[in-house]
């Protein structure tokens, strides 16, 4: 274990499985000590114990980031436990089946706002005073390829999304001054998600696979995580506002992506 994040306390949403996990453990074997914030229990238990039984800090709190009052519980939770929200990392996700634009209701689109847009901003907004009296504050939000690249059958999770990039990047133009940088990572990652799609479209999920310059899709915690720690450090003080694609180089040309999808 390193000591970069030595002191820091950390929150990841999501952290059961896949980006969220692999960021947990390598923020707490660089020091810092995490909040598994997931609402499957056993993934998020699994998780933080992961991480103690490598000799580091993390604690778990069943949280549903889609509630308002749950993720102020999740900050208090924090604030409680560790005495400061210095790392927030923002990466809960839901998945949906793949779908046309015309065929996706409103209802649809409002959930994936709760949990890609509005859930990271109540966590942000609830951080922020805290991260501002000590004059120091790191925000990771994870955000997709999905929507930079436009890609077909998921265009409520792009939206969300890119709803998300946008409002990052403007608490990082306005939050600068206090100490806190916001940065954005869109990555390539074998996540749940990402085996989920597999399973169901194996020839789509090879050939992007096959299509990114590095030949393989990157490991949570290998390939994510170190990323996530360089961001919540000391070095990433002057880096703010920034979408940073860790992805193996699958941004610079784009991967093929047409699933079929049902007319």
């Amino acid at each position: 274990m390193s000591n970069r994040l030595d002191g820091r306390a950390a929150i990841v949403t999501g952290a059961g499985d896949g980006v969220g996990r692999g960021i947990a453990i390598r923020l707490a074997q660089a020091g810092a000590s995490v909040l598994v914030a997931d609402i499957n229990e056993d993934a998020g238990e699994s998780t933080a114990k992961a991480v103690r039984d490598a000799g580091g800090r993390a604690g778990f709190l069943s949280c549903d980031v889609t509630i308002q009052t749950d993720v102020k519980r999740m900050v208090e939770a924090c604030l409680g436990t560790y005495g400061a929200v210095d790392v927030l990392v923002n990466n809960a996700y839901s998945g949906s089946p793949a779908a046309r634009v015309e065929s996706m209701d409103d209802a649809r689109f409002e959930h994936q706002f709760r949990i890609s847009f509005f859930a990271a901003k109540w966590a942000m907004t609830e951080a922020f005073p805290h991260m501002r009296l000590r004059k120091w504050g790191r925000i990771i939000n994870l955000c997709s390829l999905n929507g930079v690249n436009a890609h077909m059958g998921s265009a409520d999770y792009n939206t969300g999304k890119e709803a998300l990039r946008a409002f990052t990047r403007t608490a990082a133009r306005e939050w600068a001054p206090h100490g806190i940088c916001a940065n954005i990572l869109c990555p390539a990652s074998t996540s749940a998600a990402f085996r989920r799609f597999a399973d169901r479209q194996p020839a789509l999920a090879a050939a992007a696979r096959d299509a990114n310059p590095m030949g393989r899709i990157g490991d949570p915690e290998a390939d994510i995580g170190g990323v996530a720690v360089f961001l919540a450090s000391e070095d990433a003080r002057y880096l703010t506002g920034n979408t940073l694609f860790v992805d193996g180089g699958a941004h610079i040309s784009g991967v093929p992506w047409s699933p079929d999808l049902p007319d």
